[in-house]
């Protein structure tokens, strides 16, 4: 399989980067300078409000929009400023109990066996954790354990201390975004900092070493580990093996750590001497990011159509990567780059709502405030065998171009997936089995439910910035994003409304009302008479003016007296 990175940079505004897998677009990044791109950023913040009722802080981080802090993204060493200790746990009605309390329980546990731990599987792309006692064999089980027990480093506590109890408006407080704002809302922000390099990722909190939770291979995850103790780690700082570090050698790792050792005590020293709110770490662009994330060893080139753009990745590849520096290549033709690969004839295919499948059959994506719905149609679809078959197989398609599209057009949130009905249990396991593989090259976390009653398929995407669309468009201001308008006719009848209401006012002599010329046209057709009824009536002057450069539901009625002089009129 042939997988190919293309980058473009010509326009200073926007920077796209596909991969290409056997000449179809699988992925695709876009940024631009004038969109905030924050997430990534660590920032050393001041709390500026607190709101009891939903357990979070909006925090002031200096780019103009507070962030929003809620108590899960809340560190356990911050407990200390409500007098809580981080490393003890924590009621369910939020108090703590005293080391007397403790030991008197233990004593009364009846020698209860201790328990031994190995290091907790963490995917280190995102930050997560699964903690999983395991045997030497590397089978798991369940010991009984006392309740009350120390709090592991690095393991988010499950009861937390109510928020207005830790902190207090004016407290600085370091944090990572981890969401960008969407619409009205502000930045989501995080105390668990992430700092990711090329085959580790440091995280602070953590205070310990762990390995990705993709990197399957038990024998693969168990020499990583026995790496990381024998590179000796600071005490107190935690590391994960990200999926990129699962063949690198021991020289290869103990060079990403120094690189992270160094970037920390930088990041140390600018919290001391720096005051809120400032930044402290900014991502690396795009470019950088995206090669040091995606990269590996089965990508064959990476194209980039900008020298300056290109002498950076190159530099960068140079020192992580040197083996791989070859496979950079600087794009001199005259053709744009993405235009000589047909990457632009498919990114126009991502923004249309219907898209089309192979054998015939289709999905319709559409977007919404609370979701997004993803309807799959058989349209001219057949195979030789039942129509259960038939069905079958059109759902397995579906299933990987629809793992496909969120990648492509970066939706997040919850999904809902109306797949064609298939009455075979076997059949709706399958199908859920193939969307499962299709979308495990995702970035984004994903989780996946059975088949719904409904034959539903229900899932959610981990969402981090604005989706492709909201990215590309602005909502339409003749329809306020709705995609409808009224029609001629329901706009002729509300105006007619509108002007019987305005003629009610006996000081109006006069009534003028701004309208669309297809509804002008409507009106002057079709509601003749009612004007002329309406001016008999109330003895008023009646005037229709149709405009060419306003939407479908433009309305406007101005009203005046006997002098010419405009008067306002309620509901006119």
């Amino acid at each position: 399989m042939k997988q190919e990175m293309l980058i473009n940079v010509a326009q200073p505004e926007e920077c796209r980067i596909a991969i290409v897998e056997d000449n179809q677009l699988e992925e695709l990044y876009v940024e631009r300078s004038s969109q905030d791109n924050y997430v990534g950023n660590i920032y050393k913040g001041k709390i500026v409000n607190l709101e009891p009722s939903i357990q979070a802080a909006f925090v002031d981080f200096g780019v103009g929009r507070n962030g929003f802090l809620h108590i899960s993204d809340v560190e356990s060493q911050y407990f200390r400023q409500g007098g809580f200790d981080p490393d003890k746990p924590i009621q369910p009605d939020g108090t703590q109990r005293d080391d007397r309390e403790e030991r008197k329980e233990r004593s009364s546990s009846n020698g209860a066996a201790s328990d031994s731990h190995d290091e907790d599987d963490f995917d280190g792309e995102e930050g997560g954790e699964e903690s999983k006692e395991r045997e030497q064999g590397g089978g798991t089980r369940t010991r009984k354990r006392p309740q009350q027990r120390k709090v592991r480093p690095g393991v988010r506590p499950r009861v937390k201390p109510p928020i207005q109890d830790i902190f207090r408006r004016g407290d600085e407080v370091l944090v990572q975004v981890i969401k960008e704002g969407i619409g009205t809302k502000g930045p989501t922000l995080s105390t668990y900092i992430s700092i990711p390099g090329r085959y580790l990722v440091l995280m602070p909190a953590l205070g310990r070493i762990g390995v990705s939770r993709k990197i399957e291979d038990e024998q693969a995850r168990r020499r990583l580990r026995d790496i990381l103790r024998d590179l000796s780690p600071p005490k107190g700082l935690g590391f994960i093996v990200r999926t990129a570090g699962t063949d690198r050698t021991k020289s290869e790792l103990s060079r990403d750590l120094a690189y992270l050792l160094r970037l920390w005590k930088t990041i140390v020293k600018r919290i001391k001497s720096t005051p809120a709110p400032c930044d402290i770490y900014q991502e690396s662009d795009m470019i950088i990011r995206t090669i040091r994330d995606i990269f590996t060893s089965e990508v064959d080139s990476i194209h980039i159509d900008q020298e300056e753009a290109y002498e950076r990745a190159k530099e960068f590849l140079q020192i992580t990567m040197p083996r791989y520096a070859s496979r950079l290549q600087l794009y001199d033709g005259k053709e744009p780059l993405f235009h000589k690969y047909k990457i632009d004839e498919e990114i126009a295919q991502i923004n249309h709502r219907q898209v089309p499948l192979k054998g015939g059959g289709s999905i319709v994506i559409d977007q919404t405030e609370a979701l997004v719905a993803i309807d799959v149609n058989s349209g001219s679809f057949r195979t030789d065998g039942s129509a259960e078959e038939s069905a079958f197989r059109l759902n397995q398609i579906a299933a990987k171009e629809i793992a496909r599209q969120l990648r492509l057009r970066d939706l997040g949130g919850v999904v809902v997936n109306d797949f064609i009905d298939m009455r075979h249990d076997r059949h709706r396991r399958k199908v859920e089995n193939t969307l499962r593989d299709a979308v495990r090259r995702d970035r984004a976390r994903t989780k996946i439910l059975r088949t719904s009653p409904f034959g539903l398929i229900e899932m959610t995407r981990q969402r981090i910035r604005p989706s492709l669309k909201r990215s590309v468009y602005k909502e339409c201001p003749g329809c306020s994003g709705t995609g409808v308008v009224k029609s001629s006719e329901s706009m002729a009848i509300e105006v007619v409304r509108k002007l019987i209401m305005a003629a009610q006012d006996t000081r109006v002599k006069k009534l003028t009302v701004a309208i669309e010329e297809d509804v002008a046209s409507y009106i002057n057709n079709r509601k003749r008479r009612e004007l002329a009824r309406i001016e008999d009536v109330h003895d008023i002057e009646l005037l229709v003016d149709s405009r060419e450069d306003v939407s479908p539901e433009f309305l406007r009625i101005a009203c005046e007296d006997e002098s010419g002089r405009e008067i306002r009129v309620v509901d006119s």
